[in-house]
């Protein structure tokens, strides 16, 4: 049983991977902490998007202070 999860589990971050590739996270080699955090949310949920399934984070509203001129 624990070795059929675990190669579910490989198979779903594969087809992530490929998500991530279609939308060309991988193209740029520099990344910053936000990319790769929008890469790695891609590779996890990622799949779901091939279900029908779109799921979406919305990020919780904070207070940003605006650059001074």
């Amino acid at each position: 049983m624990g070795r059929l999860i675990g190669i579910l589990l490989v198979i779903w971050l594969v087809i992530g991977a490929f998500a991530a590739y279609q939308r060309g996270y991988f193209e740029d080699t520099r990344t910053n902490c936000s990319e790769a955090s929008d890469i790695a949310l891609n590779v996890v949920a990622g799949p779901l998007n091939y279900v029908g399934l779109n799921p979406e984070v919305e990020c919780a509203d904070v207070d940003v202070p605006e650059p001074s001129k």
